[in-house]
Parts: structure tokens; C-alpha cells; sequence
């Protein structure tokens, strides 16, 4: 299992968006962030946000707060990875399947 970080491929750009691209304590392997990307369409946003999901869920089975004594300790980190997971897919969603502006649909050329 490896972990690489490149941003010319999409696990680097997935691990950019997440924020898991310190290679000495990542998260995910890179396998498992190809699985990730082969659920998602190879679409990166997908990708990144169902990573996050899943790595909100490991952080999920600690405690959200804790108090010993004058300590006290709250965990955030949960609620804003879900949020950045719900605004990669909404961004997704609202990015148009092909770039219909492209298209000239009059069957005129530049050359009449």
C-alpha cells in the first residue's frame, strides 16, 4: 500500500482537496483512494467528498467533547469535514455536463 502525492493525477488532487497530502501520516493509501474515485466516476469532487465522509467517520467514533478537571476539549473537525464533503458535491452538482456555449447550433460558419 503507498502513498503518493502528485497533483497531475487525480489521487494527488483528491488528496489536495482533503487535505490529506502529508505523506508521513496519510490518512488513505492510494488504493483506496482509487476505489474512491472508481465509485465516483473519476470525478475528483465526488471522490474528495465521499473520502471525507468516510474519514468523518472515523473520527466519528471518538467523543465529540471532553471535560477532566479545568480541561475541556471539543471536536469540530467532524462537522466541517461533512460541510466541505457537501460543498464539493454541491459544487459538482452544479457544474454543467458538457459546455453546451461551445456548440454553434445555427450551422453557420465564420467563413459565410
Amino acid at each position: 500500500m503507498t502513498a503518493t502525492y502528485d497533483i497531475t493525477t487525480n489521487v494527488g488532487k483528491v488528496r489536495l482537496k482533503t487535505g490529506d497530502n502529508i505523506l508521513a501520516s496519510a490518512v488513505f493509501t492510494d488504493e483506496e483512494i482509487g476505489i474512491f474515485l472508481t465509485a465516483a466516476g473519476n470525478v475528483v469532487n465526488l471522490a474528495a467528498a465521499t473520502m471525507l465522509e468516510a474519514w468523518a467517520a472515523k473520527y466519528g467514533a471518538n467523543a465529540d467533547a471532553e471535560k477532566i478537571g479545568d480541561y475541556s476539549y471539543t471536536q469540530s473537525i467532524v462537522d466541517r469535514m461533512l460541510k466541505l464533503a457537501a460543498h464539493l458535491r454541491e459544487v459538482t452538482a452544479k457544474t454543467p455536463a458538457y459546455a453546451w456555449a461551445e456548440f454553434d447550433f445555427t450551422g453557420e460558419t465564420e467563413d459565410e
